[in-house]
């Protein structure tokens, strides 16, 4: 295959980061409406029940194909590949119609005036994860063949539709708040897989033609069209039939043995992940901890917390699961692969490392000082009054250091593990779980809201640990130390720690005077920072820019 992963990798990234930024920042403003015009209680059933159950669906049938079949495809054969995704479709039925159930029997909901609203979205967003599902061959394509840009369309008609559809509703009736957001779900995610079909559609059709060089009279410009079909000559697709489920003949040719073992392998993982992910919102949702005015509370300020992982952690983390797949054999030792693949994502590794720690502590430092001041424009002068979404947030800056790291060597993790590591790590994550949801619920006893946050922190430490013994030993006898890149360098921290300071004193002097003013400082501290990365870090960012450089030059002399 003649694409290259790690640029398509970094593109990928890039177009996630820009396009994460956007939908939050939709999502943020709809949810500052919903706030000041519907109310918190709406706000939390919608943020943490609602979005709780597509993920918990979605997650446990989604990500075990999902991940398993993005491995080392060439192992497999693309109906065995394709086969194994739609194993996810029935899967997702059956957890469906048990987790619907226990959403609408088991977890109480406490007002009654919503009941009917609530079934309704249950059921809503229990068909939009089917309806998902039914193109997660075309997604898990789409990202094997690096068609980048694809998704970056699809990303802004699901935000388009979704959008459009729920405020529309809420526009036209305020108390209907939750019907609209279970119509906007299931039409975006609809409109976001009829979309996939129609494209690999028109690819397939119109492959043969391009390259007879018939297709150069066409609505398409002839550079994207070259892009969208160079280099695929393993494009083994010649009907949208080829994207459907087949028998083989028998099971053993049907599913892969292998695959089969990796998925298995993936969906008990995921299972305590989900736990781990979300543990905060099941707790939540099975006890009375926290109202759910509360919940909406916690979830805005979880999110805005969340800004850096949710914009720039979560696409790089995503991107570079699939570069470290496609660089790294699963079954082979290091020293017994190729030694080029392996140097560069040892490289790639140690400086994903650097940019991700550097952007938490960065967030840890300001966020001491812009708590206030980001939830006060955000939500008024009443959501700051009893100061606990400001202690929340300050708190939650620390853990965003550690889902930085966690992020990033986890994902290398669990990229590289074979099947035996995978099962032996479940147990691991067993423990790591059920610990989990204890210290979360009595924490959260004992110090309120926080407790969620300390208990996070503390999971996630945890998890910091295990990955790092496990990338220490995998490169024991290479002699590349990949996660020196932990390391963010003296004069960085130096810059951080005096601009810190500056701003923590702003914001005691300066704030009830001008907002305005604060900010300026602020922003001037951390151009500041930035420039003090940039110079210890002179070599990535010339490396960068380099490559970017030469990239336009090419296109300017192909023009």
């Amino acid at each position: 295959m003649g694409r290259n992963l790690l640029m398509s990798s970094l593109e990928n990234a890039s177009f996630n980061i820009i396009f994460q930024i956007i939908f939050r920042c939709v999502t943020f403003i709809i949810n500052a409406w919903v706030i000041r015009n519907v109310g918190h209680e709406v706000l939390g059933i919608m943020n943490v029940r609602l979005l709780l159950l597509e993920s918990t669906i979605l997650f446990l049938s989604r990500e075990p194909f999902n991940r398993a079949c993005l491995g080392q495809k060439d192992e497999f054969s693309w109906h065995q590949i394709i086969n194994q995704i739609w194993l996810s479709v029935p899967l997702s039925c059956i957890l469906s119609l048990f987790f619907v159930y226990i959403w609408l029997n088991v977890l109480p909901l406490g007002n009654p005036e919503y009941a009917f609203q609530y079934a309704f979205g249950c059921w809503s967003v229990a068909l939009s994860c089917v309806i998902e599902l039914c193109s997660a061959n075309m997604a898990l394509l789409a990202q094997l063949f690096c068609f980048v840009k694809l998704k970056v369309a699809l990303d802004t008609l699901h935000i388009f539709v979704r959008t459009v559809i729920f405020l529309s509703v809420i526009i036209y009736d305020r108390s209907l708040a939750l019907v609209a957001f279970s119509l906007a779900q299931v039409c975006s995610i609809a409109a976001v897989g009829i979309f996939y079909y129609i494209f690999f559609y028109w690819y397939i059709k119109n492959k043969p033609l391009f390259a007879k060089g018939a297709l150069k009279n066409t609505l398409v410009p002839e550079s994207i069209l070259t892009k969208l079909y160079e280099n695929m000559d393993d494009f083994q697709f010649t009907s949208l039939k080829d994207f459907l489920p087949k028998w083989l003949g028998s099971i053993n040719s049907t599913f892969n043995k292998k695959l089969s073992s990796l998925t298995v392998s993936f969906a008990k993982q995921g299972i305590v992940k989900q736990l781990l992910t979300e543990g905060e919102k099941y707790v939540m949702s099975v006890s009375p901890v926290l109202s759910f005015s509360e919940q909406a509370t916690y979830d805005v300020v979880n999110n805005l917390g969340s800004l850096a992982a949710r914009f720039i952690f979560r696409p790089i983390e995503d991107s570079s699961y699939f570069y470290f797949t496609q660089m790294v054999s699963r079954e082979l030792p290091l020293h017994k692969q190729d030694q080029h693949k392996i140097r560069e994502s040892s490289t790639v590794l140690s400086q994903v490392c650097k940019t991700v720690s550097s952007i938490g502590l960065i967030v840890l430092v300001f966020g001491q000082s812009y708590a206030y001041t980001l939830l006060w424009m955000y939500g008024g002068e009443s959501f700051v009054a009893s100061g606990l979404p400001v202690q929340l947030l300050r708190s939650h800056c620390l853990a965003i250091v550690l889902l930085a790291v966690n992020g990033v060597t986890e994902c290398y993790t669990f990229a590289t593990m074979t099947s035996a590591q995978l099962n032996s790590y479940n147990y691991l994550m067993v423990f790591f779980s059920i610990s989990f949801l204890i210290i979360s619920y009595v924490l959260t006893y004992t110090f309120g809201p926080v407790g969620f946050i300390i208990s996070n922190c503390i999971n996630m430490f945890a998890r910091i640990m295990h990955s790092i013994h496990f990338i220490n030993k995998k490169y024991k006898d290479t002699g590349y130390k990949p996660l020196d890149g932990l390391n963010v360098g003296k004069v960085f921290l130096l810059i951080l720690f005096i601009a810190g300071c500056i701003c923590k004193v702003s914001e005691n002097k300066l704030l009830q005077v001008s907002v305005v003013l604060h900010i300026a400082i602020g922003a001037v501290c951390f151009a500041f920072v930035l420039l003090a990365w940039a110079y210890e870090n002179r070599e990535l960012v010339f490396k960068l820019y380099k490559k970017v450089f030469q990239k336009d030059e090419s296109k300017i002399s192909q023009d």
